[in-house]
């Protein structure tokens, strides 16, 4: 059975459970190698959530990036692969995956503490505007497209 002769609920989970672990790789692969693209700063440990606590103030705007990108980059990849594998209602399943992966980075904040200018970067752009994107290159038609016939 190919993926486009699949029952659509059946269809619609999996692109849910795929987008899901798609876009977690995504993220974890760029948060492994992000200290190799940007080191860390001296003496900081990031491989435990105390360390990052501890040394989150000696963190330049440069070392942001790679977990902004690791965000916008797992949420958009995370969208796509939904969109695309989704039967029907490809916007919405691309969006829900965006609004899954801004839970956690909302989650993030509580648990990670970082600069103000840095939260609201990485929450306004990194997870929404992903979602919408993967939504429209997927094919997905706008969310409120279905109430403009009455």
């Amino acid at each position: 059975m190919h993926l486009y002769e699949m029952n659509p609920i059946l269809r619609n989970i999996l692109a849910v459970i795929a987008g899901i672990v798609v876009g977690s790789c995504v993220n974890m692969g760029i948060i492994m190698i992000s200290g190799s693209v940007i080191p860390p700063p001296a003496g900081a440990d990031v491989t435990t959530t105390e360390g990052l606590k501890a040394a989150m103030h000696l963190f330049e705007p440069k070392h942001f990036l790679m977990p902004f990108l690791a965000h916008a980059l797992g949420t958009l990849a995370g969208a796509l692969v939904a969109a695309t594998v989704a039967a029907t209602h490809k916007m919405k399943f691309a969006m829900a995956i965006a609004v899954f992966f801004l839970a956690g980075g909302i989650a993030s904040v509580f648990m990670l503490p970082s600069p103000i200018w840095y939260t609201v970067v990485d929450l306004v752009l990194a997870y929404l505007p992903m979602g919408y994107l993967a939504g429209k290159l997927a094919g997905g038609k706008q969310l409120n497209a279905s109430y403009s016939n009455g």
